[in-house]
């Protein structure tokens, strides 16, 4: 009676709650493909890439139906390319990022990640001439993303890199204005990136990672909704127990789901990601469960106390239930991607600088914020340099993906389609930051990297 009652409550978790695998991502190192004729070195990624993921969607398809649980994404992973481009002497890494686009379209998936670079500590070659290729490359490609380390706390914050990011930044949202600046979507700004995240557009596969491997993102907001409506009044005790054990068992499905991958596609497993992600749709939101606290809008105060106790309840349930986590772990925030937090910034409870604080107690940053086009620079690179610093301090992982939506401005709104969403455009602080951000140089590592 046990199992069939867990049957039934899985297939009601499927069915009206929204539970769902994330994403399967298959990590591929592209340290082989390093060559110098950059036509060369293209060619073998692109033959690496197509041989290595060329089942990865057939096999994502074959365990939602066997198991009837959805897999929304299936995504690679690859080294960054500034890592490898930086072996030819090509002036520009545009090809590599079309490369990327059409080996990821060949095989079907959905997203390709890795046109990053880890500058934290300063720029090679390869990072300075990725880094100036970013606008070109996310504006005439579809699927491919990237990300750009500047700080960790051992390393400290590379502040110049901060300052060429929020240039970069407005470049492509006006190369991409026609689609409401989208290739700023595709971009996120990190400290301390983690090297085994399947989330997009942060994902790369970390030199420290094997030659090819298998990560799973879980999600399901809606789930952990549901279990809250239950316990509604009770004692945090009651919300933090509620919350340990729905994890618990959607990380043991997300980690049947790796299993079955690892197996078929004979790639090792790597990590459950143990994060919950929303989505546009009503009933599959993070602000919705933070309301259920009993918030009134997401954005009150208080909201992020609640958040805390959910990232921390999130990993405490699912760590039990996975034979290895990594990845971003914890609750997302994006705005534009969740339907709650999207009215609350609509309503007027929710700001950039609520949502900072929030990032304090959260698994990633400021992410999917759009923001007037008329939004200078430097205003974008404080942005970055706050966020960087929170990560430093806190030796967390923090991010920040903005856009600055061209010819848009308090009121508007910008529509991405899809998982994307629709994001209202939020007020910035219009002080000036030009001046800090134009200083340049690298902000010191704080003093508990000393730690070894």
């Amino acid at each position: 009676m046990n199992n069939f009652n867990n049957i039934l409550e899985t297939i009601s978790m499927i069915e009206k709650e929204k539970l769902d695998i994330r994403t399967i991502t298959m990590g591929i190192s592209l340290l082989d493909c390093c060559d110098s004729d950059g036509k060369k070195s293209r060619e073998k990624i692109y033959n690496k890439i197509t041989t290595y993921a060329k089942n990865l969607v057939k096999v994502g398809e074959e365990i939602e139906e066997k198991y009837g649980i959805p897999i929304i994404n299936k995504r690679i992973s690859v080294t960054p390319i500034s890592l490898i481009a930086q072996s030819s002497n090509d002036l520009d890494y545009i090809e590599y990022a079309k490369t990327l686009d059409k080996a990821a379209k060949k095989v079907g998936v959905d997203f390709i990640g890795g046109f990053s670079a880890l500058v934290q500590n300063g720029y090679t070659k390869g990072d300075k001439i990725l880094i100036k290729s970013l606008p070109m490359a996310l504006s005439s490609t579809d699927i491919v993303c990237s990300s750009v380390n500047v700080g960790t706390t051992k390393a400290g914050i590379n502040m110049n890199a901060v300052k060429d990011l929020g240039k970069v930044i407005k470049e492509t949202a006006y190369l991409t204005k026609d689609t409401n600046s989208i290739g700023c979507a595709k971009l996120v700004v990190f400290a301390n990136a983690a090297e085994n995240n399947p989330f997009m557009a942060g994902a790369f596969h970390g030199v420290s990672e094997p030659d090819c491997v298998i990560h799973v993102g879980i999600s399901g907001p809606g789930v952990v909704k549901t279990a809250l409506e239950k316990v509604k009044g009770d004692s945090f005790d009651i919300v933090s127990e509620t919350i340990k054990k729905i994890a618990f068992k959607i990380t043991r499905i997300g980690q049947l789901v790796a299993n079955e991958a690892s197996e078929k596609l004979n790639v090792p497993f790597g990590i459950i990601d143990l994060s919950l992600a929303p989505t546009p749709a009503v009933n599959d939101s993070i602000a919705r469960i933070l309301e259920e606290f009993g918030l009134e809008v997401v954005g009150a105060h208080g909201t992020t106390a609640a958040l805390a106790l959910l990232n921390d309840a999130v990993k405490k349930g699912g760590v039990m239930a996975a034979k290895h986590v990594g990845g971003l772990s914890g609750a997302f925030i994006p705005v534009s991607e969740d339907e709650g937090m999207i009215a609350a910034v609509k309503k007027g409870s929710l700001t950039i600088e609520k949502l900072e604080a929030m990032t304090c107690v959260c698994s990633v940053g400021l992410d999917m914020i759009a923001i007037p086009g008329d939004t200078p620079s430097s205003t974008i690179s404080a942005i970055i340099a706050d966020e960087a610093a929170i990560g430093m301090i806190n030796n967390k992982t923090t991010g920040v993906r903005i856009i600055p939506v061209y010819g848009k401005s308090l009121g508007d709104e910008a529509v991405f389609g899809g998982l994307l969403g629709t994001a209202p455009i939020m007020k910035v602080n219009t002080f000036s930051s030009e001046d800090f951000v134009n200083r340049g140089g690298r902000i010191p590592a704080p003093i508990h990297s000393f730690k070894n």
